[in-house]
């Protein structure tokens, strides 16, 4: 019987690859899983080192340990090299230690990023005027002003057109200060404090009209603010406003009796007041009386003058020719005199002004007299 040839059973192509494929695709799902899970910690774990560090240098920088903070963002950035906060941090340990270039090339850097961050713009402008670059501080000041900022606004902003109106009066650029002061008005608001400074900024730039509104504003918030008294007296002195001027140094004067400066701005006016014969509803006698006395003063003041020039000269044979007729019966009977006579007082008083001894509070109380007439 013959002996049928052997048949090998090969399972079908269809019915064993289906397995294999599951089998490899399982494989990589478990080895991406198993390589994206370790990613994952590596990420993780570099983020909380950079967190860690980056935790420690604001804790330095806010207790201005300059160096540690500058080691601790470092750090921080070797585990998160793009992260702008730690750069920024980093710029501003920098400049704790005067490491200007090296802060100026983060800086710069983050701007490029970020042109509408204000802080860059801000530490950028301080470098500037480091640098003594106006220009440059004018710029990024500008851009800090009307930039983004993420806490509080309107404060920073603030704060930052203030610094730059601190740096152009630092520089003498009154005209400029006083432009950027117009515009921080409308971001002061209902504060006595910062309507003081306001005016008081206001007065250094020679804005005297602007300076008086701030002051009296501050004291409309807080009626005991002794520096906004002291600014409004100081304010409608420059003016000429004599009688209001008189009203705030006294109040401040009173609330702060050791003020030198104050006393005596209230001692020279209380001189313009008693001495100014021009005042309205003043009787008669007294005003020959304050004629006749102020003529006296300007001829000593004539004799205080060791080297008279000949414009002196002139002046005194003036008042010599004049003397006899500058008294209270000759004023009485002719009232033209009055005119005359102080016209002569005030010649005296601005031209001995700069060439003869120091004058006394009567002749500087003449002189601002004269100079609120406007008479020659």
């Amino acid at each position: 019987m013959a002996t049928e040839p052997r048949r090998l059973t090969i399972s079908p192509y269809w019915k064993r690859e289906p397995v294999t494929l599951a089998f490899l695709t399982l494989l990589v799902v478990v080895f991406f899983s198993a390589v994206s899970g370790l990613s994952r910690m590596y990420h993780a774990q570099q983020s909380s080192l950079a967190d860690r560090w980056a935790s420690r240098g604001v804790d330095d920088l806010n207790a201005h340990r300059f160096t540690a903070a500058g080691v601790d963002f470092h750090t921080a950035l070797l585990y998160d090299r793009d992260n702008a906060a730690y750069q920024l941090s980093l710029a501003e340990a920098l400049l704790g230690l005067k490491r200007f270039d090296e802060a100026h090339a983060y800086l710069i850097n983050l701007w490029e990023r970020e042109p509408d961050n204000g802080l860059v713009s801000l530490e950028l402008a301080r470098i500037a005027v480091h640098d003594t670059q106006t220009n440059q501080a004018l710029r990024f000041y500008h851009n800090a002003i009307y930039a983004t900022w993420p806490n509080h606004p309107d404060e920073a902003r603030r704060q930052a057109r203030l610094e730059l109106i601190r740096y152009l009066l630092s520089i003498g650029a009154n005209t400029q200060a006083e432009a950027e002061l117009i515009d921080l008005v409308a971001m002061v608001g209902d504060n006595a404090a910062r309507q003081t400074e306001l005016g008081q900024m206001f007065l250094q730039v020679g804005d005297d009209q602007r300076a008086l509104t701030a002051f009296r504003l501050g004291l409309s918030l807080n009626r005991h603010n002794q520096p906004a008294m002291a600014g409004a007296g100081q304010a409608a002195f420059a003016m000429g406003m004599y009688p209001l001027a008189q009203r705030y140094l006294q109040q401040a004067v009173a609330a702060s009796p050791s003020d030198a400066a104050n006393a005596e701005r209230l001692k020279l006016t209380d001189f313009v007041l008693a001495w100014d014969p021009f005042r309205q509803t003043i009787p008669v006698l007294d005003r020959n009386r304050i004629v006749t006395q102020a003529f006296n003063t300007a001829g000593a003041r004539l004799k205080t003058c060791t080297s008279p020039s000949t414009a002196l000269q002139t002046l005194e044979q003036s008042w010599s020719s004049l003397n006899p007729h500058v008294n209270l019966r000759e004023l009485q009977r002719n009232p033209d005199l009055v005119n005359t006579a102080m016209n002569l007082v005030f010649q005296i008083e601005r031209q001995t002004q700069n060439t003869c001894a120091a004058p006394s509070d009567a002749d500087r109380a003449l002189l601002l007299i004269a100079n609120l007439h406007e008479e020659s």
